[in-house]
Order: C-alpha cells, then sequence, then structure tokens
C-alpha cells in the first residue's frame, strides 16, 4: 500500500460503479478516475444542475469517458427508491457510498430523519440494500462507505438514534460516522454468513479540501466562521485529488480485506493510503445487529438476500 496512488488504479474496463455525491469534491475525483480506468460511472447526485456539469467537466478532462448523471436524494426515500428503479442493468460491480453533510443546524429529512443521521446513514443504508442483489450478482462486487475519522467524536445512541432529546452538530455528525462503519462491519458479516464475494469497506479521507466544511456555516449565515473553515481548508488540508485516494484504494485495489478501514498514512489526516485506526465501538456486533434492525424498521428496506 506504500505510495499508492491515482496510477495504481487497476484496468477497471467494463465495469460499473455508482458514485453518490459524485458532483464536487472526493466524489468527483473518484468518479473521474474510476473513469479514467475505464469504467462506465453512475454520478447519483441530487443537484441536476450540478450533476450535469460534472458529467461535462469529466468528460473534458477524460475523452471519451463513460458517466451519466442520474438524481439521487438521499433525504428522500422515495428519491432512493426511484434511484434504485431505475438502475436497469442486472450487475453492479462498485457502490462508493460517498455523499453526506456535515455538523448541519437540526433540520429533519422529507421522511422526518434528523439530517445528518437520514442523509449519512440511512439514505445510503436504503441504496445498498436495494441495489444489493445486482451487487451481488456480480463477481468480484464492492461497497464502500466513506466515513470520518471524526467517528471518534461519538458512539451511536441507539435509544436516540434522531437526536430527539438532545441536539449537537458535531455529536449528531460523529454519530452518523460511526454509523457508516458499524454499517459496513454488520454488512461484511452478513454477506460472509451467506458466503456472498462482494466486500464491503470503509474509507475515510482524512482533512481534505472540499466545500463540506463549509456548508454548515455556509446555511447559518456564520461568515467569520465560514471564513476560518475555508482558510484552514487552504492551509492545512490536503487536497480533494489526496484525499479521494483511500476511497479509490478500498473501491479497486487488488485484496482489500472486508471491514477494512483505509485512510491517510499520515496520522490520518494526509498523505498516501493505509490501514486506519477506529473506535471498537465500530465493530461491536451487537451494536451492529442493533442498528441494523432498526434501519430495516425506519427506512423499510429489508436486505433479504442476507436473510441466509
Amino acid at each position: 500500500m506504500t505510495g499508492w496512488n491515482a496510477s495504481h488504479i487497476p484496468d477497471q474496463s467494463g465495469r460499473t460503479a455508482v458514485v453518490t455525491g459524485a458532483n464536487s469534491g472526493i466524489g468527483y475525483v473518484t468518479a473521474r478516475e474510476l473513469a479514467r480506468r475505464g469504467a462506465r460511472v453512475v454520478l447519483a447526485c441530487r443537484s441536476e444542475s450540478r450533476g450535469k456539469e460534472a458529467e461535462s467537466r469529466i468528460g473534458a478532462e477524460v475523452p471519451g469517458a463513460s458517466v451519466e448523471f442520474a438524481p439521487l436524494d438521499l433525504g428522500d426515500l422515495k428519491s432512493v427508491r426511484d434511484f434504485a428503479a431505475s438502475y436497469e442493468r442486472d450487475k453492479l460491480d462498485l457502490l462508493v457510498n460517498n455523499a453526506g453533510v456535515m455538523a448541519l443546524p437540526y433540520a429533519r429529512t422529507a421522511d422526518g430523519f434528523e439530517t445528518q443521521f437520514g442523509v449519512n446513514h440511512l439514505g445510503h443504508f436504503a441504496l445498498t440494500g436495494l441495489l444489493l442483489p445486482k451487487l451481488m450478482a456480480t463477481d468480484g462486487a464492492r461497497v464502500v462507505s466513506v466515513s470520518s475519522g471524526l467517528h471518534a467524536l461519538a458512539n451511536i445512541d441507539i435509544g436516540d438514534l434522531n437526536s430527539e432529546r438532545k441536539y449537537g452538530r458535531w455529536v449528531a455528525y460523529g454519530r452518523s460516522k460511526s454509523a457508516n462503519l458499524l454499517f459496513i462491519h454488520e454488512l461484511a458479516r452478513r454477506l460472509a454468513a451467506v458466503g456472498s464475494g462482494v466486500v464491503a469497506a470503509a474509507a475515510h479521507p482524512g482533512y481534505a479540501r472540499t466545500n463540506l466544511q463549509t456548508a454548515g456555516p455556509k446555511l447559518e449565515g456564520r461568515k467569520v466562521v465560514e471564513r476560518v473553515v475555508g482558510l484552514g481548508n487552504q492551509v492545512i488540508a490536503q487536497s480533494a485529488q489526496a484525499g479521494a485516494l483511500p476511497t479509490l484504494y478500498a473501491a479497486t485495489a487488488p485484496g482489500v480485506r472486508p471491514d477494512s478501514f483505509t485512510g491517510p498514512r499520515l496520522q490520518g489526516w494526509r498523505g498516501a493510503p493505509a490501514k486506519s485506526w477506529r473506535a471498537g465501538w465500530t465493530r461491536n456486533d451487537v451494536a451492529g445487529e442493533r442498528l441494523w434492525v432498526a434501519s430495516e424498521q425506519l427506512t423499510g428496506v429489508e436486505y433479504g438476500a442476507l436473510r441466509g
């Protein structure tokens, strides 16, 4: 893994990938580099204008790239179901659960879930479940969920998944990112139990320069905070190109293990992909089972293919 970069991505010709939040930042770079290696990439984005603009940009940067925009709003389960129904191919090689929101003021999704938990976890839980039969029908398929080193801020609270008793934007973000890792842990365990070869893995970008950090302050009109965060992005953060490498590694490198967690080598902040530290609670079988059951109940999406 030492020194691994985008030039090491294996040939992706004949493979199809779905990348959520592919219109900017880590998602955009992930989609572009997969397309550069020959994959057909579906850009699953909430905004049609930004999604189509990303489609055009990738086409200009990678002549001959096979990319297409498809609408997906992870904060609306009807949109998630519509997206899955619109995916007409029998097989799917790669699902990258990349899209996310960070440290937003309290709000709810279209289905009434706290926004960070609803978008970062429940939307992707539902999407993966709906696409899982196609992934399981594909040799060498993978699911990669993008978490964060900031999952260490908080474990999930199974009794208050929607932060109804008390809300702290950073605690809620940490819980949603812990949920991402618990989901991958439980998914990998259930795939193994039925003998499936689908690899479920996780990654995180470290501190990467994207618009994710400024979205919350901008939404609230906190211009001073927005400027400070923007300055930090410029001075401290690594580029989106570098931040996407752990995701690309987990998605394409040979020998990636189920339930692995890949991040930047240098103290989890920057550098080439490497095995990443994770909080012990993200590998708790009991918590993973409880979150899974709750997520099926909340979304109405059941993973029938893993019933065994």
